[in-house]
C-alpha cells in the first residue's frame, strides 16, 4: 500500500491544481448553460442570487469533495472505502455519473469543433435553425466529430497528470482568458451594448420566486462541477501541504468572473441585435451564428468564440473522464494508458447511440425523453445532487475534523460543520424533489 501511494501522480505545485481544477469547473456550464439560464430567470436578480449561493452554499460540497479526496489519497471508489467499505457504492456513483456526462456533454463538444470549422461560412445561411437542425440530425457527421473531441481528451488523460492534464490547462486556460477579453472588448464596442448591462446589473427583485432560487442553486453546483467526483479526484492529487479553503476560494471566485465575463461578452450583443436573451440552449448554436453572420469581421469574431468554447468544454471533458480513469487504475491495477484507451471506447460505444438521438433514434424515447434529454435530466437532477448530498453527510458525520483542517476561525469551522450535516442535505433533498418533478 505504502509502494503505490509513492508511486501515485501529484501535482506538480498548488497553482497547476488550481489551474487545473479552474479548468474542471469553466466549462460549457459558463458559456452555453450560464447565459441562457440567466436570461429565463430575470437577469441582474439572478446574478445576484446566483453569487450568494456559489459563494455561501456551494462552497461547501466543494470543500468536502476537496477534503474527502486530500486525506485519503485516493480515486472516488478508494475515498468512499477509505470511510466504511460499505461506502464503495458512493464512488460507482460518480463513476456512472461522469459516463453518462461524457457521453452527452463531448456530443455538444464534437458540434463544437463543427461550427469552427464553419465558422468563415456563417454569412452565407440564411435559415440558422435549419441549419443546425440539419448538423444533429445527420447520420456520420456528428458522430465523427463527437469521437474527435473524445480523442482530444482522451489523448491529454493518457499522457497523465503532469504531462497531459497539467499541460493541457497551462495552455488552455490562459489562451481562454485571452479569447474571452477580447470578445467582450467587442460585444460592449456594438450599438446598444449598455441595453445588455442594464439587464445583467440592474435587478428587479420582483422577479424572485421559488423556481428562480432552484435554478441559481442548480446552476451554481453543475458549474462548479459539484456531485461528479471531478473535484474530490483532483483533490487527491493535491500535496499535505495544499491549502484546502484558499484553493478552493481561489476556483470559486475565477469560475463566477469568467461566468459573469461570458454573459457580459454575450447579452451586449443578444440586444444591439434586438434578440431575446431567453433563447434558451439554441442561443449558443443559433442565436449567436446569426448576430456574428452580421456582424464586420464576423467570421473572425465566430472563430474566437467557438475557441474559446472548445478551450472551455476540452478542460472540463478531461476532468470529467479521469474519474472513472483513475478509479480503473487503482481499482484493477492496470496502467493509465490502458485503462484511457478502455474508457475511450466505453465512452465512444455509448456516445454513438445518443448521437443519434437527434436523428436515427429521435423516436427511441425512455420516459418521453431522447437518449440525450435522459442522460442529461438523469445526471443534472438526481445522480449530481445526490452524490453532492452523500458527500456532504459522509465529510460531515464520519470525518472528525481538527479545527484547524479547513479554516483558522473556529467559528467558521462550526458553521462549515452544520451547514455540511444539516443544511446542505435538506437543500439537496428539495433540489432532487423538484428535479423529478420538473
Amino acid at each position: 500500500m505504502m509502494k503505490d501511494m509513492e508511486n501515485r501522480p501529484s501535482w506538480s505545485s498548488q497553482f497547476a491544481f488550481i489551474i487545473s481544477t479552474i479548468g474542471s469547473a469553466i466549462g460549457l456550464g459558463n458559456i452555453w448553460r450560464f447565459p441562457y439560464i440567466m436570461g429565463k430567470n430575470g437577469g441582474a436578480i439572478f446574478l445576484i442570487i446566483y453569487l450568494i449561493l456559489i459563494l455561501f452554499i456551494c462552497s461547501i460540497p466543494l470543500l468536502a469533495e476537496l477534503i474527502l479526496g486530500k486525506i485519503s489519497q485516493k480515486n472516488t471508489l478508494g475515498a468512499y472505502c477509505s470511510i466504511n467499505p460499505k461506502f464503495e457504492a458512493f464512488g460507482w456513483l460518480n463513476v456512472i455519473s461522469t459516463i453518462m456526462i461524457s457521453s452527452f456533454y463531448f456530443v455538444v463538444g464534437g458540434w463544437v469543433i463543427y461550427y469552427i470549422l464553419k465558422s468563415f461560412t456563417l454569412n452565407q445561411i440564411t435559415d440558422f435553425g435549419q441549419y443546425f437542425t440539419n448538423f444533429v440530425s445527420g447520420t456520420y457527421t456528428p458522430i465523427l466529430f463527437t469521437l474527435f473531441f473524445l480523442f482530444i481528451c482522451i489523448f491529454f488523460i493518457y499522457r497523465g497528470v503532469n504531462q497531459g492534464i497539467e499541460t493541457a490547462n497551462k495552455i488552455m486556460m490562459p489562451a481562454l482568458g485571452v479569447l474571452l477579453i477580447v470578445l467582450v472588448a467587442v460585444s460592449l464596442n456594438l450599438p446598444n451594448a449598455h441595453l445588455g448591462l442594464k439587464f445583467m446589473f440592474s435587478p428587479d427583485f420582483s422577479e424572485i420566486d421559488f423556481s428562480m432560487l432552484l435554478a441559481a442553486l442548480g446552476q451554481a453546483l453543475f458549474t462548479l462541477s459539484i456531485g461528479m467526483g471531478t473535484i474530490l479526484t483532483y483533490g487527491s492529487y493535491l500535496k499535505k501541504e495544499d491549502n484546502i479553503a484558499k484553493s478552493a476560494f481561489t476556483i470559486i471566485v475565477a469560475d463566477t468572473i469568467f461566468a459573469i465575463l461570458a454573459g457580459v461578452m454575450i447579452f451586449p450583443a443578444v440586444f444591439s441585435f434586438g434578440l431575446q436573451p431567453d433563447s434558451g440552449a439554441s442561443l449558443v448554436f443559433i442565436t449567436l451564428p446569426k448576430i456574428f453572420a452580421q456582424m464586420q469581421y464576423g467570421g473572425l469574431v465566430a472563430l474566437g468564440f467557438f475557441f474559446l468554447l472548445f478551450f472551455a468544454a476540452l478542460t472540463s471533458g478531461i476532468s470529467i473522464v479521469e474519474v472513472p480513469v483513475a478509479v480503473m487504475i487503482e481499482k484493477f491495477n492496470i496502467s493509465r494508458k490502458k485503462a484511457a484507451a478502455i474508457m475511450f471506447a466505453i465512452i465512444g460505444l455509448l456516445s454513438v447511440p445518443v448521437t443519434l438521438s437527434f436523428s436515427a433514434l429521435k423516436d427511441f424515447k425512455i420516459l418521453g425523453k431522447t437518449l440525450f434529454d435522459l442522460f442529461d435530466f438523469t445526471t443534472a437532477n438526481i445522480l449530481m445532487p445526490v452524490s453532492s448530498m452523500i458527500v456532504c453527510l459522509v465529510v460531515g458525520w464520519c470525518l472528525n475534523l481538527a479545527n484547524d483542517y479547513v479554516f483558522k476561525s473556529k467559528t467558521l469551522h462550526n458553521i462549515f460543520i452544520f451547514m455540511m450535516k444539516y443544511i446542505l442535505p435538506i437543500l439537496f433533498i428539495i433540489l432532487i424533489i423538484t428535479g423529478l418533478m420538473g
